[in-house]
């Protein structure tokens, strides 16, 4: 069986060891890694062998080097802040290599049209990591979904707090420009998992938009929901609180609670595998989640149309 060559941009980001673990346990190799920060010591646990650039233009060089040498890398793993996404796919095709890059694959619609006209120009191809399509029990409840005879549309709230704490409006995730906001970068793979399983997006209101927080009311073929996501930890329930829970995820689908906090550990593999078998998501796989994280972000919130999520009332901030 062949051994694929990858390399790493993003080294440093929270996803990157995922990625590192996937490449490990796929039988792979990470010959090379970049990032501007040098706090990747974590590559010791998976390829401690792996070159290690902390300036693009050295890494840009030695991804030419191994290809002049019959070395290319086959595959580059984009793990990089969201708004260089677009940027490092591009790099990974035009240097003859596959893309795999994590979510939001990009901030605008418009990126993906760029991207497929790269995939064109090189014959190369952009793998995107959209795990919750792996899931078990998403998978399990779109067969319910797929299969029900009733045309009437499900009523569903979801509510997503993960506390960050004054960090994050200090890095780049706090600038819009670079992360996208909110509901961009902790809520895109919760929009495609809406997708995913309820179909075409029919409606997008935003009702409410703060730096730390954003509401608001999809509409698809099979449901209707209310959606809140937060970073603030004043926004986690009293209950959860007082027991010093930092993070509150709920999704219910009329009276019932949707369970899928388990099943995760592996499924960035699952998603190479998939890769590596050809079977991987696409672009345009992409694009309803990333038309709706754009639009929420360039709408002005407004709590006259369509239904609102009950916490909004409570938002502290």
């Amino acid at each position: 069986m062949k051994k694929y060559r990858f390399a790493l941009i993003g080294a440093a980001g929270y996803v990157a060891p995922r990625h590192m673990a996937a490449i490990r346990e796929t039988g792979n190799i990470l010959t090379a890694a970049m990032d501007k920060n040098d706090s990747v010591g974590v590559i010791d646990s998976y390829f401690p062998n792996a070159d290690f650039f902390n300036e693009f233009e050295r890494f840009d060089r030695h991804v030419d080097l191994m290809r002049r040498k019959n070395e290319a890398i086959d595959y580059f793993s984009i793990c990089s802040p969201n708004y260089l996404h677009d940027s490092h796919m591009r790099f990974a095709m035009r240097s003859g290599g596959d893309a795999i890059c994590e979510k939001p694959i990009v901030l605008n619609p418009w990126n993906i049209d760029g991207l497929i006209d790269v995939e064109k120009d090189t014959g190369r191809k952009v793998n995107t990591i959209l795990q919750l399509r792996l899931h078990d029990s998403v998978n399990e409840l779109k067969k319910r979904i797929d299969s029900s005879q009733s045309d009437e549309k499900l009523d569903v709230d979801l509510t997503y707090i993960t506390s960050r704490g004054k960090w994050y409006y200090s890095s780049w995730k706090g600038d819009v420009s670079k992360s996208g906001g909110i509901a961009t970068n902790i809520g895109v793979h919760f929009y495609d998992m809406l997708h995913y399983v309820f179909g075409e997006l029919q409606e997008n209101v935003l009702h409410y938009s703060s730096r730390s927080t954003a509401a608001g009311y999809l509409e698809y073929e099979r449901a209707r929901v209310r959606w809140l996501l937060s970073i603030d930890e004043e926004n986690i329930p009293a209950e959860s609180r007082a027991k010093g829970m930092r993070t509150h995820r709920s999704i219910t689908i009329g009276d019932q609670e949707f369970e899928f906090s388990g099943g995760f550990t592996d499924l960035h593999t699952r998603s190479y595998e998939a890769i590596l078998d050809g079977k991987g998501f696409s672009l345009e796989d992409n694009r309803v989640a990333t038309e709706t994280v754009a639009s929420i972000r360039n709408q002005t919130p407004n709590l006259h149309v369509g239904e609102v999520h009950p916490a909004v009332a409570n938002l502290k901030s």
